[in-house]
């Protein structure tokens, strides 16, 4: 038996999961937040016990520090030793990384070198991975990439309709993320359907924050919504999703607060979405607060994110003519059952129909009819348990 921690570090958080393996048995998990910021949050969760302190926590390796010593104070390890592995979530792979892989420095400073295509993410994730290695040396660590799941995409769906030498001189095609997530909740949903996976045709739609969308073909990735970053798909929390590009050089000549196409993309990144159409919130929850009360801004941001939503759907049942099943998953995916019910309502065509007693949050599961033509599905997603899993084949 051995410990393995997932990690999952944004660019001020660290999510973790501690699990004994082989087993998967999940023995403590926890949040660090505002890493960076005064008043750090840490939250340990292990058997029915929640800890929290506040404390300044100025970098990621402070953090891991912080991380390691509440594991041994609170008697989950009783030393060091007993880690074994620890398994980083790395967004952007590019077309070097096909699959996990054990990290060495040229391995970390690819990822480093990959931060165009998930600026938001790679840096921070290669500061997860500098911490463990600063304070636990020779741990068994690995890289786990999002987008490892879709380098199974035909290249007539990741190539961009642009002059190809862009593709080949600067690698500019679609690599898609949250890959883990897919991966995962298409695998449950061949358990949950009873069938093997290698038969059945499924879209995995991950509504979080950030949202992507999957057409599974018999286990494999044929189209994804996300593109060359993590940008490009439906509306989003703070993400505008696809966009004309012809606007990004518009704003940046009448639109004073941009001086370059840096300044826009920042916009389109951290201030669009939910957020900037909304003007309120780019979580969900508040939007459907707004829609109560019948704020007009809020009831014109969520049908925007609706239709977008609706309208990547719609493009994967014609890229997999058709499907068996559709899978939500992630928050919103998972907890917002109005969001589900408006989506599926454009999706009755389709021979899609969810049962009302069923579309109700905390429910997983079905929550189709057993008329839907195409099952309807609520899979909570776990990818700490892939990247725990990951860890273990490559410790071997």
């Amino acid at each position: 038996m051995s410990k393995t921690i997932a990690i999952n570090a944004g660019s001020s958080s660290l999510k973790w999961q501690l699990y004994e393996m082989p087993e998967e048995t999940v023995l403590a998990k926890g949040l660090i937040e505002r890493i960076g910021l005064k008043d750090s949050v840490s939250t340990v969760k292990f058997g029915d016990q929640k800890e929290s302190q506040t404390l300044d926590i100025k970098d990621h390796v402070q953090a891991v520090k912080i991380l390691l010593d509440d594991l041994i104070t609170y008697q989950l390890i009783a030393s060091y030793d007993e880690i074994t592995g620890v398994g980083h979530r790395v967004v952007a792979g590019g077309e070097d990384f096909k699959t996990s892989v054990l990290i060495d420095d040229v391995v970390l400073a690819k990822i480093e070198e990959l931060s165009a295509l998930a600026p938001l993410h790679n840096p921070a994730n290669a500061a997860g991975i500098r911490a463990f290695k600063e304070l636990l040396p020779d741990i068994t660590s690995v890289a786990v990439f999002d987008t490892a799941f879709h380098t199974t995409l035909n290249d007539y769906a990741y190539l961009y309709p642009i002059p190809r030498k862009y593709y080949i001189e600067h690698q500019v095609r679609k690599y898609g993320a949250h890959g883990t997530s897919h991966q995962y909740v298409a695998q449950e949903a061949a358990k949950l359907l009873g069938r093997p996976l290698e038969e059945l045709k499924l879209i995995t739609a991950h509504i979080g924050n950030g949202v992507s969308i999957t057409a599974n073909y018999h286990g494999e990735s044929k189209d994804t919504s996300m593109g060359f970053t993590p940008l490009a798909g439906p509306m989003m929390g703070t993400r505008s999703g696809d966009i004309d590009p012809a606007i990004i050089p518009y704003l940046i000549e009448h639109a004073e607060e941009f001086d370059d196409a840096a300044a826009v993309v920042n916009m389109l990144n951290k201030e669009s979405g939910l957020l900037g159409v909304s003007g309120i919130s780019s979580d969900m929850r508040d939007i459907e607060d707004g829609l109560q009360r019948q704020d007009k801004d809020a009831v014109l941001a969520y049908n925007v994110f609706i239709d977008r939503i609706k309208k990547f759907i719609g493009q994967y049942l014609a890229v997999l003519n058709g499907a068996d099943a559709l899978v939500f998953t992630a928050g919103m995916g998972e907890n917002g059952w109005l969001m589900r019910r408006d989506v599926i309502e454009g999706l009755t065509w389709f021979g899609m129909k969810l049962d009302p007693e069923k579309n109700v949050f905390g429910y997983t599961g079905e929550i189709s009819t057993p008329d839907s033509k195409v099952k309807v599905l609520v899979i909570p997603t776990d990818e700490e348990l892939v990247i725990a899993r990951d860890v273990e084949k490559l410790k071997a």
